[in-house]
């Protein structure tokens, strides 16, 4: 009964949402022809001149200097400016060009807010904007660490090894040239048999290479997890019990602080240590242990919860911020509305 309850209960579910996002969707559109902030994003063009001196130990060393002068090089840069930003400039300065709209940050500005609406729309339920939100970040993720790995790690440790001089040729002017490393042919080996897990026929010689880097990768996380989270911590406790300051006078609270760090740290060892009965002082110290292993993995938890928080609070920015701008935290707006009355004031006063 309750499955069929659930299935009367969808349909009528799909209908409120669709008719919530048809109402956003009016909103979005009346907020997109009203004023200038919403859904645009504004640049402006910023032109610095540098001059270049040779210093004492034969550095070039590069300075801004005043436009125009002799030997210097100019060097544009396009910034982002704000809505308020564009409204002041176009009150003050009717039809300039110091701040404009860019066309094609724009239509990125409102990819990126129909792709955070299509991810929040999972709250509704698995639907098609998500999938298909969710497959372009995936494929375009895949896409830019391949290209990253391409540049970061193929070309210069790898074919750089192997052609140093093609490699300056094409892509890294500043490459140190050196002669030919016939170690590289090692991993270019590997990487030749891995591709081979491509082919049915190959697979079984794609397990060497496979094997190897587990194996390494395994060997070298042992080694770092031994000092960091063995050695290191070790050391971590191994302080003085009352502690003094710089100029020799006890520091209480310092003491406090090591007393219950090493006081802790063996309170939780003894709640592991499970060949003797936890009883008697024992198992008071493992109780004790408890509460600090409790108190740890809150304080993880919280922080972990608080990123993501920050992470939800940075987009929902984006969205009444950047997007609608419907919230105006620097007073931009208002800025833009006194410059833009007063700028209306002058020309009927001109007029006049």
């Amino acid at each position: 009964m309750s499955d069929a309850i659930m299935n009367e209960a969808s349909p009528q579910q799909g209908k409120w949402w669709i008719g919530l996002f048809l109402a956003i969707a009016v909103l979005v559109a009346i907020r997109a022809s009203i004023g200038e902030g919403m859904g645009r994003a504004y640049v402006q063009t910023d032109s610095t001149s540098y001059s270049s001196a040779t210093g004492d130990d034969g550095r070039v060393m590069w300075t801004a200097v005043a436009d125009g002068t002799a030997g210097s090089v100019t060097i544009e840069r396009v910034l982002f400016a704000s809505a308020g930003e564009y409204r002041a400039a176009e009150a003050a300065t009717p039809g300039q060009q110091a701040i404009r709209i860019s066309w094609d940050r724009t239509l990125g500005l409102w990819l990126a807010a129909f792709f955070t609406l299509a991810i929040f729309s999972f709250l509704m339920g698995d639907n098609p904007a998500y999938k298909f939100t969710e497959s372009i970040v995936i494929g375009v993720s895949a896409g830019y660490w391949m290209v990253v790995g391409f540049w970061a790690m193929l070309v210069p440790k790898l074919v750089a090894q192997l052609a140093p001089s093609m490699v300056k040729a094409w892509c890294m002017p500043n490459l140190d040239v050196s002669a030919f490393n016939p170690v590289a042919l090692i991993p270019l080996g590997l990487g030749i048999m891995l591709l081979s897990q491509l082919t049915p026929l190959g697979r079984h010689i794609g397990r060497w290479p496979l094997a190897f880097v587990i194996g390494t990768f395994a060997g070298l996380k042992m080694i770092s997890h031994v000092e960091s989270d063995i050695i290191e911590q070790a050391r971590a406790t191994m302080i003085p019990l009352v502690a003094f300051g710089d100029d020799g006078s006890f520091a209480p609270w310092d003491s406090v602080r090591n007393i219950l760090i090493v006081g802790g740290v063996l309170c939780t060892l003894a709640y592991f240590v499970f060949s003797v009965e936890h009883k008697g002082a024992v198992g008071r110290a493992a109780r004790v242990g408890v509460w600090f292993l409790m108190i740890t993995f809150g304080s993880a938890f919280g922080f972990t919860v608080m990123g993501r928080i920050a992470l939800l609070a940075a987009r929902f920015e984006f969205l009444f911020i950047d997007w609608l701008w419907l919230i105006d935290p620097k007073g931009q707006r208002m800025v833009a509305t006194v410059s833009a009355i007063a700028g209306s004031c002058s020309a009927i006063l001109n007029a006049i």
